[in-house]
């Protein structure tokens, strides 16, 4: 090959490459069009609430509904507030993270800026399909609120709490269980406690450390302020959750979980008005496992009822902590604050000192009630400790503050305050 020949191979690989670095270039720059590339995340990210009879404002389904909102979509992905979700990396990995990509945020934001294009239809990915009726399928036993609660039209509703039997005469092992709001768009969330008739008993696998809520003798004086036992160990234990992106909960084969017989379930229901007066029912559907399991899923809670929130205090911590006697998996964590709690986070301690941030929210929001679920459990050998530490803001600083020249302390009521968190684990046998 002559010289000339090489050279005219040299610069046409040149020409080459510049022209696919150009092209990658304009691709990268040109404005992203509804159909081809904002539907796929909308309907990935956003559609699960933003549909029609749902709990978000407006749908996002298809171009028409997503055009007059561009720019709010765009304020609201770029500040971090939509999707909603509040544990921050890099503490822990979730199986139910809502968050974006950057890459994902990055295209919403600029089809805002680059005017909304619709784009080519033929681009346009199928529509999302929503199961009518129960996810889990027919469900064996369904528990709902003792009768309908009208929903007004307009104002703020306060949460409404509601008891209901299960008239279990004996205990029943869960494989699935699902909650089903009666009126999905007025229904903001739903949290399904359950209490075991008598004193809760112990957890097999741990004991709370931090603080101690030792027995006390009968006679012995109450304690300043001291709220009722039931009140003290909180709702219950969480089974059940109806919230953006979280519900149905179907548990491997193998696994279950336990509802004792007599328990009483407890809905916490959060309800937003949208125009038109509405009434809800709303139910939780079990699916009962056909043998006892080899692994049973517990649920249990850890509490300290024992703090006082001053007046005025915008930074208050109050903590609690689990010691482990058992080697146990952890599958997920629910922390749970009223109105004027601000931040958690959680400490796995280990035996040799080690101690690892395991989940970090850092703007606690009570309007998002999430379960944190592990991508993968946490392995928690004998020994170890899980801390939590939740903080508070009692001040005029805090615009939910419903009274800040209270002292606050535990109570079930909004007004009133949780260090409440919730866990599902197993013991290793």
């Amino acid at each position: 090959m002559s010289k000339f020949q090489i050279r005219f191979l040299y610069f046409v690989a040149l020409a080459v490459v510049a022209l696919t670095v150009t092209a990658s270039r304009q691709a990268q720059t040109a404005t992203p069009t509804f159909a081809k590339d904002v539907a796929p995340i909308l309907f990935k990210h956003c559609a699960s609430c933003h549909r029609p009879g749902d709990i978000a404002p407006m749908p996002l389904l298809s171009y028409e509904n997503a055009r007059p909102w561009a720019k709010a979509i765009r304020e609201q992905v770029a500040s971090g507030q939509m999707p909603p979700w509040h544990a921050v990396a890099p503490h822990g990995t979730f199986s139910n993270d809502r968050r974006m990509s950057e890459q994902e945020k990055d295209t919403l934001i600029r089809w805002a800026n680059g005017g909304a294009p619709k784009g080519d239809l033929k681009d346009l990915p199928p529509s999302p399909k929503f199961t009518e009726g129960w996810e889990i399928g027919p469900p064996d036993a369904v528990i709902s609120i003792p009768k309908e609660y009208e929903v007004p039209a307009s104002g703020t509703i306060d949460y409404q709490y509601f008891e209901a039997p299960t008239n279990f005469t004996e205990d029943k092992w869960v494989q699935a269980i699902e909650v089903r709001p009666g009126a999905r768009a007025v229904v903001h969330h739903v949290l399904v406690f359950a209490r075991e008739p008598g004193a809760t008993p112990p957890s097999p696998a741990f004991s709370q450390v931090v603080p101690e809520l030792l027995a006390r003798p009968a006679n012995a004086p109450a304690r300043p302020q001291q709220q009722p036992q039931r009140q003290q160990r909180g709702p219950g234990t969480l089974i059940a959750t109806n919230a953006p992106g979280t519900n149905a909960m179907t548990f491997k084969p193998g696994q279950a979980l336990r509802i004792r017989a007599g328990a009483t379930l407890y809905f916490q229901m959060h309800y937003t008005s949208n125009g038109t007066a509405t009434k809800d029912r709303s139910s939780v559907g079990i699916i009962f496992a056909k043998q006892p399991p080899q692994e049973e899923i517990r649920s249990s809670a850890f509490v300290n009822p024992l703090f006082a929130l001053p007046p005025g205090d915008s930074n208050k911590a109050v903590d609690a902590a689990i010691q482990f006697n058992e080697n146990a998996r952890i599958y997920a964590l629910f922390p749970h604050t009223h109105l004027r709690g601000k931040s958690w986070e959680y400490r796995l301690v280990y035996p040799d000192g080690r101690k690892e941030v395991v989940l970090s929210v850092p703007k606690y929001d009570f309007n998002w009630q999430t379960y944190y679920v592990f991508a993968k459990p946490l392995n928690v050998p004998k020994g170890a400790r899980l801390e939590a530490t939740a903080h508070y803001d009692n001040s005029t600083a805090n615009p939910w503050n419903p009274d800040p020249k209270a002292t606050v302390r535990w109570g079930e009521q909004t007004w009133e305050e949780m260090q409440y968190s919730g866990t599902t684990y197993s013991v290793e046998k």
